[in-house]
């Protein structure tokens, strides 16, 4: 195993992992000198490395963005707990990656041209029609131009980045259909007429919820790779915090910012270099036997269990920096991967199912006694 200091980018005294980042419960803002305010309307996130404690919460949105694989990252917990800050925080600290650009032509294979650009975070808003979520036919060219051009929808638009969906146990059906085709193939198809395209949306999905406001549909739950109940701080001196950074952020958004920017851009160096880590990070055998054991002791029949816990923690140690995933990565990320997935009901539908097939060889088997007897 390599040691973990040879994968840390450049970040003069700095020098620290991205996990020691995470691991902090507030870290330390560096001060910058504040800029001119220009009068120019812009949203400025607030920073990542500013929330207050929830570690498990921020860990596990930085592994879904390391290792896509994961399959993304459910918040659940009551209003007011910073989920939906915590996920568009991430802007500040999201990397590059090569896009396609999915408003231009295709060539003649199919191949939109690509660029690169920082991974976004695309959110999908509740009221949103089925059509501005697939697709459609873009009214202004077909009268500008007299042609008839498919547009790509929200989906394809989350192609390679992070699509967000808030309050998501209360999406229509039918837009929860369509995500949920999309997340299983990697594109799909939007049909109009005669006309026909076929996008690729391979996104990283993350939703956050109210369990008070509704449940969240069985099929859409199990294509969430990570889940994380999200409770409110309970130690005083942390709400406190909560509160003067929150109130400095709302007077002057561009001061606050310029403060944690050193440590962001830290912060977006060290994600870039554990992904590049995570390309060749495997998982050690220790690591793997217990996994095995846990899931199968748990009774978690879904095969994804396994899948996402290794991929989390494979990306746990890539970020950080090492190469080899051990039994303590597997500690940290087993709760967020199993939670939830061990389903009573199939527990004790798959105990009636034996019980019955007892119950049907017993009786053949009787009936072969008194065959023989005879």
């Amino acid at each position: 195993m390599t040691d973990k200091r040879d994968f840390l980018p450049d970040l003069g005294d700095r020098k620290s992992t991205l996990l020691d980042l995470l691991n902090q419960s507030g870290a330390r803002a560096v001060l910058r000198k504040p800029r001119v305010d220009l009068g120019l309307a812009e949203q400025l996130p607030y920073p990542f490395l500013a929330m207050v404690k929830q570690v498990e919460m921020r860990i596990a949105l930085m592994l879904a963005v390391i290792n896509p694989a994961i399959g993304g990252v459910l918040l659940i917990g009551p209003r007011g707990t910073g989920k939906t800050t915590c996920v568009r925080s991430l802007t500040g600290i999201l990397p590059e990656m090569e896009m396609e650009d999915v408003t231009a032509d295709p060539d003649p294979t199919g191949k939109f041209p690509t660029y690169w650009d920082t991974v976004k975070i695309v959110e999908l808003p509740l009221n949103a029609r089925l059509e501005e979520v697939v697709g459609g036919i873009n009214e202004r060219i077909s009268i500008q131009q007299n042609r008839v051009k498919l547009e790509p929808g929200i989906l394809s638009r989350a192609n390679r980045n992070l699509l967000y969906i808030d309050e998501v146990n209360l999406l229509d059906d039918h837009i929860t259909d369509a995500i949920l085709d999309a997340a299983a193939q990697g594109s799909f198809t939007v049909r109009r007429g005669a006309m026909a395209g076929t996008f690729e949306a391979r996104f990283v999905l993350i939703g956050s919820m109210n369990p008070e406001e509704g449940r969240l549909r069985p099929q859409i739950m199990d294509r969430f790779g990570l889940r994380v109940p999200v409770r409110g701080l309970t130690d005083p001196q942390d709400r406190l915090e909560v509160y003067q950074r929150v109130r400095e952020y709302r007077e002057d958004p561009r001061g606050f910012a310029a403060k944690w920017a050193d440590v962001t851009n830290d912060t977006r160096e060290l994600v870039g270099a554990a992904r590049e880590l995570l390309k060749q990070t495997v998982i050690h055998d220790d690591a793997i036997e217990l996994g095995l054991r846990l899931v199968n002791d748990l009774d978690v029949d879904s095969h994804r269990a396994e899948y996402t816990m290794f991929e989390a923690a494979r990306a746990h140690a890539a970020a950080d920096g090492r190469d080899v995933a051990d039994v303590d990565d597997l500690r940290v990320v087993a709760p967020m991967a199993l939670r939830q997935r061990r389903s009573q009901f199939m527990v004790d539908f798959f105990r009636r199912q034996d019980e019955e097939d007892d119950h049907i060889r017993h009786t053949i088997d009787q009936m072969l006694g008194e065959k023989h007897a005879s």
